[in-house]
């Protein structure tokens, strides 16, 4: 399969079962609720080594926003059930909590289990603090310098996939990063996916596991590096000199699938040799992308 000459390789991505929330922030203007998502989404790249996933899903007009204010929609992924409410209440409420004129609420209202992560940050009001219930949810409302922040009560859980991926081989790595940002402009926005790494793109992809150290989770994935070739047992063909990768995470599998179809199309640019994908034998992640089946 080729598109615009670059060649889809014939494998797939292996992606794992995650525990998901989406959290709603809004703010008295769009500055406000995207800074405080911005904090929140900080130093959440990867579960091997920040403990959580996390980035901003789309903007949100104030017409899809609980309070009728412009908002942003926020993508929060880890890999058990206990981690996530801890990373939740940890987060909101050093960058949330903390920002001024912003709001956070659910943005899974149907899913079953629920988190009480507003019941947690309550008791920063110190016995100040009041409760309303409207239309059948909690709400809080904690006393602030400033004024008031208001949060839910309980935030939805549910599973989701992390670790959709696909390799952009390119001939330099100016090729590789015009590639890359044109997939990141294409897939941003999309409902219930989300890029976590610096924007959206990855060099420093990962293998399992170490040949050399045996306490490291993940090491450089010299199969995929130019600079080894000639070194290791490199699957990098010949005339590519830059490999950048692009991680996507999302609510479920068809929200990553219609992402990686309008990236890897975007990819498919001058300079890039072929699409690839990263998996690990079909062995240790559920979720299998199959890069010639998504864009057939």
């Amino acid at each position: 399969m080729k598109i615009e000459g670059v060649t889809i390789e014939d494998t797939f991505a292996e992606a794992f079962t995650m525990r998901v929330a989406r959290l709603i922030i809004t703010g008295r203007n769009a500055k406000w609720a995207r800074e405080a998502a911005v904090k929140l989404t900080g130093f959440a790249t990867s579960v091997i080594g920040c403990k959580c996933e996390a980035g901003i899903e789309r903007e949100l007009t104030g017409d899809e926003t609980p309070d009728g204010r412009p908002g942003v929609s926020v993508l929060f992924l880890t890999l058990d059930k206990e981690s996530l409410p801890e990373q939740l209440i940890v987060r909101i409420g050093q960058t949330v909590l903390t920002c001024p004129t912003t709001a956070c609420f659910d943005g899974l209202t149907l899913a079953p289990d629920r988190l009480a992560v507003g019941k947690a940050l309550r008791v920063f009001g110190d016995g100040f603090q009041a409760s309303k219930v409207i239309g059948g949810k909690r709400y809080w409302r904690l006393p602030v310098m400033e004024g008031e922040f208001l949060v839910e009560e309980t935030f939805g859980m549910q599973k989701g996939v992390g670790g959709g991926n696909f390799l952009i081989l390119a001939e330099n790595a100016d090729a590789a990063l015009a590639a890359a940002e044109a997939a990141v402009v294409a897939m941003t926005n999309l409902p219930g996916v989300i890029l976590p790494f610096p924007g959206g793109v990855v060099r420093s992809g990962s293998k399992v596991g170490s040949k050399r150290y045996k306490n490291m989770i993940a090491t450089t994935n010299d199969p995929f590096d130019p600079t080894l070739r000639a070194i290791t047992a490199s699957q990098v063909p010949v005339g590519v000199n830059s490999v950048l990768e692009i991680v996507l995470d999302g609510t479920d599998a068809p929200a990553i699938e219609a992402a990686m179809r309008v990236g890897i199309r975007a990819a498919c640019r001058p300079g890039v040799v072929a699409i690839t994908a990263g998996n690990y034998g079909g062995k240790l992640g559920p979720h299998h992308f199959h890069l010639r089946k998504i864009l057939a």
